[in-house]
């Protein structure tokens, strides 16, 4: 029993139909890839002076001193001294609650601002009115921070103002945790009050009216009508706030003294002396709260999201 076979033409192959499939598939890849191109310089920037100075932080958090330098040699005992020194953990604690002051009484002053201003102001006197809240951009945040360090001293204005009136200066007016929050929230509060405006201006004044129509205060129509819906815009303004003050140094430096020192002060301070691998370590530890307090911040502006909607 025979059989006859076709001999198969030269340069063709059994796979002859697939062939333009997976032409027309890399195009679509390459066609794909050319939308990213635009995010490459972008990339290029993140990764040399973020991601490769995060990971050399990391890695020197894991890595032992010797003197003034580091070895690369793996351990735990950068963190355990950090958890092991009673210093350490009460300058961290005593930071993580001054941030927390700041931050809230920064949205304390900035929230009742941009209520104002997005409800009673008119388009007409917004622009300038917002030009004066980002005009101390203008000038240098050391030269800002310096001049609250003359108005705040012992003959600055305030204290000359102070006794005018016949009142003495407070002993916490400058060079303690007071002073230090005190300038942090004039420090931070264009951001919260730019943040909760562009929140505010595109609320419905009209839901607000209709809660008051139907029985509510103001302040119930705000707290139930008006705030689950500019959620948000509030938890933005607590994430450009409160983490950039997480890791502030040059104010409690100069405006705190000894006594207004924060956790950024005590990582200058070992970065200062050579010793890496442990301001290194408290460096990963601000990275952890700020992580954590990221996935918090994520959530609640999902919810508010949903709660808006």
């Amino acid at each position: 029993m025979s059989s006859s076979t076709t001999p198969l033409p030269s340069g063709s192959t059994t796979a002859g139909p697939a062939a333009p499939h997976r032409k027309l598939s890399l195009r679509r890849g390459v066609l794909a890839l050319s939308q990213y191109t635009g995010f490459a310089p972008a990339m290029v920037l993140f990764g040399l002076f973020f991601a490769a100075p995060m990971a050399l932080i990391v890695a020197y958090s894991f890595w032992t001193q010797d003197g003034y330098q580091v070895v690369a040699h793996w351990t735990f005992a950068n963190y355990r001294e950090v958890f092991n020194t009673p210093v350490y953990v009460h300058t961290f604690l005593v930071t993580l609650w001054m941030t927390a002051a700041a931050t809230a009484l920064t949205l304390a002053v900035a929230f009742p601002f941009s209520y104002w201003l997005a409800r009673y102001v008119s388009r007409r006197w917004r622009r300038p009115l917002l030009f004066l809240v980002i005009l101390p951009f203008w000038v240098s945040y050391l030269l800002r921070v310096t001049a609250w360090t003359i108005i705040l001293g012992n003959n600055g204005a305030l204290s000359r103002l102070l006794g005018v009136v016949g009142l003495s200066t407070p002993s916490w007016l400058l060079y303690d945790r007071p002073a230090v929050i005190f300038v942090l929230v004039y420090l931070y509060f264009p951001f919260a009050a730019l943040t909760l405006f562009a929140a505010l201006e595109r609320f419905d004044w009209r839901q607000l009216h209709a809660a008051m129509d139907l029985g509510a205060t103001q302040i119930q129509a705000v707290r139930r009508v008006m705030l689950p819906q500019i959620k948000p815009g509030i938890t933005t303004a607590v994430i450009f706030v409160f983490i950039p003050i997480l890791g502030e140094y040059l104010t409690p430096e100069l405006v705190g003294g000894t006594r207004g020192v924060m956790i950024g002060n005590l990582i200058d301070n070992f970065f200062q002396e050579a010793q890496y691998a442990i301001g290194a370590a408290i460096s990963i530890l601000i990275a952890v709260v700020v992580i954590v307090l990221l996935v918090i911040f994520r959530r609640s502006l999902e919810v508010g999201e949903m709660y808006g909607r």
